[in-house]
């Protein structure tokens, strides 16, 4: 049996008398590349937000790679290998790119605590900050402030932040939101090349990108899980077919 890296069971979150996730049960192994499609309002944000720490969940347990980190706050879990992106770009724009990464990567370790040292001094940091941006094709662009890049080349560097720290799980929340078909592609491409060995939940509106990323698809509509499984079984689904994919879809 292939190792689980995080197991949902029964995770509801109420707000008021709204259940924004509803008792939802969720398996993603080792390296596995999972997508979460639904509407707007499907409660997909909130589920990331749950796994997160972000939010406490009303009901149900979460699991990652058999530990509860259920009532865990956000920093033990990053510590216990779990990063996420935003929808919202959260980065520092007047800095570099490379300011920008050496600085997420020095918030992940001791050296945080060192305030008379230049960051630049630290060698280990910047040869694993350049690693990433050599992954993302985007060192050239070290010395560029992030507020004079492109919106597409400030979501791959948001990627860049969420992988510094090495994660064992990768949640993308919306990585391609508001990039161009070109910027998608190229996006993509890079995102596929990524360590087999870290798991992916992914986030996706655009059902072609979902598609091409993920081994596996979850469905949710109103907080609850319409339909999970294999991509291919997910396409022949006559329900999400009808509601999500449109009923021409082959």
């Amino acid at each position: 049996m292939q190792e689980r890296c995080l197991v949902l069971e029964h995770l509801t979150k109420e707000f008021g008398g709204l259940k924004a996730v509803d008792h939802v049960d969720l398996e993603i192994a080792l390296g596995e590349r999972h997508g979460i499609i639904g509407p707007n309002g499907a409660g997909k944000t909130t589920l990331f937000n749950l796994i997160c720490g972000d939010l406490v969940p009303s009901q149900g347990k979460i699991t990652h790679f058999g530990k509860d980190v259920t009532d865990l706050p956000t920093h033990r879990r990053i510590a216990l290998g779990i990063s996420r992106t935003f929808q919202i770009n959260n980065l520092f724009p007047r800095l570099t790119v490379l300011q920008n990464v050496l600085l997420a990567a020095q918030g992940l370790q001791k050296t945080k605590y060192v305030m008379f040292r230049l960051i630049s001094s630290f060698k280990e940091l910047h040869a694993k900050a350049k690693n990433i941006l050599l992954q993302f094709h985007m060192w050239e662009k070290r010395d560029v402030s992030v507020q004079n890049l492109s919106y597409g080349e400030q979501r791959q560097i948001e990627v860049c932040l969420a992988l510094i720290g090495s994660p064992k799980l990768l949640l993308l929340d919306e990585p391609t939101a508001g990039l161009s078909r070109a910027e998608t592609r190229t996006f993509t491409s890079t995102l596929k090349e990524l360590d087999s060995r870290i798991s992916i939940l992914l986030i996706e509106h655009d059902m072609d990108v979902a598609f091409e990323l993920s081994q596996n698809i979850t469905v949710l509509q109103q907080g609850r899980v319409v339909a999970t499984g294999p991509k291919e079984e997910i396409k022949a689904n006559k329900t999400v077919q009808e509601i999500y994919l449109g009923t021409d879809r082959t």
